[in-house]
């Protein structure tokens, strides 16, 4: 195909505009022209003709070295591939009319015979959006893939173009994450310093109203109080980042993932902790957990139960702390999958929030959908709910808002899970016994029923867990007793010289305060003879 290197004289005419073209005068000086390229590209598939044009050249070799290229793309495409002809064809026009610069011939070659895009323009932020556009999961899933996207991802790596994201790209946008948590804190911190600042400034006083007047413009001057972006939501930023970057390579966009590459600081998971009366002697003189995760004994959660047995919803309290199902599953239950009779409830559904919103949903996981068995007190206690919420029922008439779950509202609506887990955090203080979570009756749960012997797999299905490991992982806080029992259990395994030393010690001992008890008693019974002797 026709393609040429040629001058081009870019004077105008001052009278009428035109360029002068050949009639320059200064066109035969050396450097007054520049020099342009044009290719004659393979015509578009209706027969219509194009080509690649570009100018503004310094000199000849410069144009020929860009027109050389131009025709080493045109030839990566095989005469027997039209397919190919047509992709570099219309590579070529986009190139020449967005003014981009020539792709490499070599990185084209390999996108050409990976069946990719060969002009990787597309930015990380546009593959994310309509990456997002294209997931089919539950809301609350969206929209923390959202969160990640908005807040992280986008203002730091949304710029750069998706085939040419590199790992260190990562590694300084954490780095930068991680960086701006020290600013965040120390905002935190002047703006509480001045909300209770504020909090000391009378309200009577003309000196005192002008003191909190300034104050308060300063407040609102202020950035908003900001959480940091801790390891656990480091982690899930760079997860959601891989899982977009992994649908780009299916889909053959690029082949590199640099997300599976990049190193961050691990989450350490908290450890559950059991409130020990030393654990809880500390926390009632400095009010801190020993660990955000902490389990109750069997006779706190004794305790915490009988506390609350008049509560409406003491049978959702008794559920979680004996059964261990989530807060959004007990949300959740119907009474159709609930079957007292048969001493068994089936998990199939739950309540979730997105934002405050309250969305139903299934399981979080597949191993979710479980039956639970049910002890012969639970089942006694489920009926007495039943009861109540029938004679609810009655009282509030066609007003009653059939959902058919267990536990409800008084209405019969929908239970909020943010206001139930509200509700326990006060039920808890109020007890006086040590702060847990909602949460944490799943674990103490799990604890409870580990401690009784039950089999790992048992615990790990009656959880809805995928595998044992994570129960184990997770959820086995030892209790004290427990323990102790198994310390004991292991010594006497080993046999130890020192053992049986200290044991003849014992038996040593105990033989002479035998024969010393034995003397005295002698010695009292001769003294009452000498005694009686003399009286006679």
């Amino acid at each position: 195909m026709k393609g040429s290197t040629y001058r081009r004289c870019s004077c105008r005419d001052p009278k009428s505009g035109k360029e002068l073209g050949s009639a320059c005068p200064k066109r035969n000086s050396r450097n007054h022209c520049t020099y342009s390229i044009r290719q004659e590209l393979p015509p578009r598939e209706d027969g219509s003709r194009r080509s690649f044009a570009r100018g503004g050249y310094a000199n000849l070799k410069a144009a020929q070295a860009d027109l050389d290229h131009v025709r080493a793309l045109l030839g990566l495409a095989e005469v027997d591939d039209p397919e190919g002809v047509q992709l570099v064809a219309a590579m070529l026009a986009e190139v020449s009319g967005e003014k981009l610069p020539l792709p490499d011939v070599e990185e084209t070659r390999r996108r050409l015979r990976a069946g990719q895009d060969l002009i990787g323009s597309l930015t990380v932020a546009e593959w994310l959006d309509r990456w997002l556009a294209g997931k089919r999961i539950r809301k609350s899933g969206i929209s923390r893939y959202e969160t990640d996207v908005r807040v992280h991802l986008k203002p730091h790596i949304g710029h750069r173009r998706l085939d040419r994201l590199r790992v260190s790209h990562l590694s300084d946008m954490f780095t930068a994450i991680t960086g701006a948590n020290a600013e965040i804190l120390e905002q935190n911190a002047q703006r509480r310093a001045a909300v209770e600042e504020l909090a000391t400034i009378p309200w009577k006083g003309v000196e005192h109203r002008a003191r909190r007047k300034v104050l308060k413009v300063a407040i609102d001057a202020m950035p908003p109080f900001r959480r940091v972006t801790g390891p656990a939501t480091r982690q899930h930023v760079k997860a959601t980042l891989r899982a977009a970057l992994n649908d780009a390579i299916g889909q053959q966009i690029i082949t590199f993932n640099p997300a599976a590459h990049v190193e961050i600081d691990p989450v350490r998971k908290p450890k559950a902790l059991v409130w020990t009366d030393e654990r809880v002697a500390k926390w009632e003189q400095t009010g801190e957990k020993p660990s955000p995760v902490m389990v109750w004994t069997p006779e706190q959660t004794g305790a915490f139960l009988d506390f609350v047995a008049e509560d409406r919803l003491y049978a959702m309290w008794h559920l979680i702390a004996f059964r261990g199902l989530r807060r959004g599953e007990a949300c959740g239950q119907p009474w159709s999958e609930t079957n007292l009779d048969r001493h068994a409830l089936t998990v199939t559904g739950q309540l979730v929030q997105d934002g405050w919103e309250v969305e139903a949903s299934e399981p979080k996981t597949d191993s979710g959908f479980r039956v639970v068995a049910l002890d012969d007190d639970t089942v006694h206690v489920l009926k007495r709910h039943r009861e109540q919420q029938e004679a609810d029922r009655a009282e509030w008439g066609s007003a009653w808002v059939n959902t058919g779950l267990v536990f409800t509202q008084e209405d019969g609506s929908w239970l909020h899970p943010g206001k139930v887990t509200d509700l326990f955090e006060r039920l808890v203080a109020a007890s006086g016994l040590p702060p847990i979570r909602l949460h944490d009756l799943r674990h103490g749960a799990a604890t409870l029923m580990l401690a009784a012997d039950i089999d790992i797999k048992i615990v790990s299905d009656t959880l809805g867990h995928s595998d044992t490991r994570i129960t184990r992982d997770i959820y086995q806080s030892v209790l004290p007793h427990v323990g102790k029992s198994a310390a004991e259990a292991t010594a006497k395994l080993v046999p130890l010289q020192r053992k049986a030393e200290k044991e003849e010690q014992v038996r040593k001992a105990a033989k002479e305060a035998k024969k010393a008890e034995k003397a005295k008693a002698k010695g009292k019974k001769k003294g009452k003879a000498k005694k009686a002797a003399r009286k006679g």
